[in-house]
């Protein structure tokens, strides 16, 4: 398929439906009367991280029950790279020379330290997972009431007329 993705009915009715193009109904998942609880496998960090952005996610409509587990895989991605980044933290403080960045091999060779990409590519998924889930500020900025439900800042030509 060519093309941007589509983007969910609930996103594009949060962004104000710019294009002004007729929005056709797509099913509607189940969702809870309250926020969903994280999966049972998720702990430490990642847990920690699905009480810091679920609730924001459910009040704006755009966590279902669906959507439990991209979350998860959020979630696991966030304690993955903490993880790694704390681990480099301290190889970091004890290497005055690569600052962890690099590692010796059994044979005494350097090379790059696996911390290092396991933690840009969890990185990555969380970036990646956080867009579509509407996490990133450019995803925030195309929601039309903004996060919390304060308008997007600077207004425009029409900010002060009444809204009818």
């Amino acid at each position: 398929m060519s093309g941007p993705p589509p983007i969910p009915l609930q996103l594009r009715r949060l962004r104000g439906n710019p294009g002004k193009r007729a929005l056709r109904a797509e099913p509607e998942p189940a969702r809870e009367p309250k926020c969903p609880e994280p999966p049972p496998f998720l702990d430490s960090y990642a847990r920690d991280e699905w009480w810091r952005v679920a609730p924001e996610l459910h009040r704006l409509g755009l966590l279902t029950m669906l959507d439990v587990s991209p979350l998860a895989v959020y979630c696991e991605a966030y304690d993955r790279w903490r993880t790694a980044e704390e681990a480099l933290a301290v190889m970091r403080e004890g290497d005055e020379e690569t600052h962890g960045l690099m590692i010796k091999t059994a044979e005494g060779n350097a090379r790059a330290n696996p911390l290092v990409k396991i933690a840009a590519d969890a990185a990555g998924a969380m970036i990646a997972v956080a867009g579509l889930l509407g996490m990133t500020p450019v995803a925030r900025s195309r929601l039309a009431g903004g996060i919390g439900g304060q308008p997007p800042a600077g207004g425009g030509k029409f900010e002060g007329l009444p809204r009818g």
